[in-house]
């Protein structure tokens, strides 16, 4: 079979989001006929249908879901190979490093002071550098294993630490030196929030459905919910808040990734300096 054109992985998917030919030639730009022409001659050459048709629209069939989320991956590795190459000619601009706002703020100063080149530093939400990074918006990220999403990058281990239960200052378990899992996790007038996973979905439970660190702070202000975060990411941490360790929560790993396929001379001596401070805070 023929190579899959990046035109027919759009056409794909552009019908699959809007479920409805005409709304996606609208959106494409392009008249319907050659878009219905386009989608047929796809499912002719992967010998598969994509769409079950009737007179509202269309719906995806399991081969559908499949081609969708591997198609929205495929042009995202497209729009990041020309955005990486774009940045690349320009040999005065800085790697760009991805945080999660609030996370490992102790370590980021020190690598921003040790690093050998220039950095510029992109602030974002949980879970939103592995997108940023295979994009190609950014260049490396601080992650945390094993919560967030590593497929597909090198990593260096920088530091592992215990996590916290962040609770408003006036709960009665903010006065607790320590706390367990089982605790902080059936606590009936504040429940954990819950934030979306890989997918966009959230996870069942009776906690806030949270999307930012702001969002967050003010709900556990306001004695709405808790969360459990590592040690060190409790720099954003409000006066109205009170940090108490967790004494069996799973232990984190600050890391520092990259894209597998890499070659950045300035990516790599990054890295060696990240993985030089770990070494010297770690003796």
């Amino acid at each position: 079979m023929d190579d899959l054109e990046t035109r027919e992985l759009r056409y794909f998917v552009a019908v699959a989001e809007e479920l409805h030919f005409g709304r996606a030639a609208v959106r494409l730009g392009i008249a319907q006929p050659p878009l219905s022409r386009a989608i047929r001659q796809l499912e002719q050459r992967l010998g598969v249908r994509l769409f079950d048709r009737d007179r509202r629209g269309a719906s995806l069939t399991a081969a559908g879901e499949v081609m969708l989320r591997e198609a929205r991956a495929a042009l995202a590795a497209v729009e990041a190979v020309v955005r990486r190459t774009r940045r690349a000619a320009d040999g005065k601009r800085p790697l760009v490093l991805v945080t999660k706002a609030g996370a490992s703020h102790e370590l980021l100063q020190r690598l921003l002071d040790a690093a050998p080149v220039p950095v510029e530093v992109l602030l974002c939400e949980v879970g939103e550098q592995a997108g940023l990074l295979r994009d190609g918006h950014a260049d490396v990220a601080i992650m945390h294993r094993p919560v967030d999403d590593l497929a597909g990058f090198d990593t260096e281990d920088l530091h592992t630490e215990g996590q916290v239960a962040i609770l408003p200052a006036a709960h009665p378990l903010a006065s607790r030196e320590q706390l367990t899992m089982a605790e902080v996790s059936h606590v009936p007038d504040l429940p954990i929030a819950r934030w979306p996973r890989l997918d966009g979905t959230y996870p069942e439970g009776p906690g806030p459905e949270v999307h930012t660190q702001s969002q967050l702070a003010q709900l556990v202000a306001l004695g709405k919910t808790l969360l459990v975060i590592p040690a060190s990411s409790r720099a954003w941490q409000w006066p109205e808040h009170v940090a108490v360790p967790v004494v069996d929560a799973p232990h984190i790993t600050t890391v520092i990734a990259w894209p597998a396929s890499s070659r950045s001379q300035e990516v790599a001596a990054l890295v060696r300096a990240a993985a030089a401070l770990a070494e010297g805070a770690a003796v």
